[in-house]
């Protein structure tokens, strides 16, 4: 399930608690790196939310701009409800990547968006939240990998402590 070179870019983002989520987004999908632009996080991270302390392992760097900041060799995927934006579903995700998201009050820079190897939104009806959206996009890429590692041991690494179900083998499931 491991990514190839895959980074996440928050722009601006508004709330602590949506960055701690993406954090944990970042680490249940094994993404290498969260980068993010603004002021408004500096301001409230020492409320941050990052319950599987995931910064650990996966560095949470502040950036002053996209167009600086990313290496002329990685891919750039905006996702954003920007019209004449690829829907989901039919998106092929590429590797060396990092995929920026709007901030849930804005919008992505024009100027980003003209880079940028692909936009992408997720077709729903309204928005969702900046964490949602990361979690989808990242499932989605998740979904679509031909190196997805589905088993019992996964489960067992993943789940909590105090979960230890199993599920019974019945002559009606299969």
């Amino acid at each position: 399930m491991k990514n190839k070179n895959v980074s996440i870019g928050l722009t601006n983002p508004k709330s602590p608690t949506n960055v701690g989520a993406v954090m944990r987004a970042a680490g249940c999908y094994q993404a290498d790196a969260v980068y993010y632009t603004g002021v408004r996080y500096d301001r409230a991270s020492a409320f941050q939310t990052d319950t599987q302390n995931i910064a650990a392992k996966t560095p949470l760097t502040g950036v002053d701009n996209w167009l600086d900041s990313i290496p002329e060799s990685t891919n750039i995927v905006c996702v954003e409800l920007a019209e004449g934006a690829i829907p989901l579903p039919a998106f092929e995700h590429p590797d060396n990547v990092i995929y920026i998201f709007g901030p849930e009050d804005g919008t992505i820079d024009q100027k980003v968006i003209d880079r940028a190897s692909a936009v992408v939104y997720v077709p729903t009806v309204g928005c969702m939240n900046l964490a949602a959206t990361v979690n989808v996009l990242l499932y989605d890429r998740l979904a679509k990998s031909a190196d997805t590692i589905a088993n019992d041991a996964l489960i067992r690494d993943s789940r909590d402590n105090n979960n230890k179900v199993k599920v019974k083998v019945t002559v009606n499931s299969k």
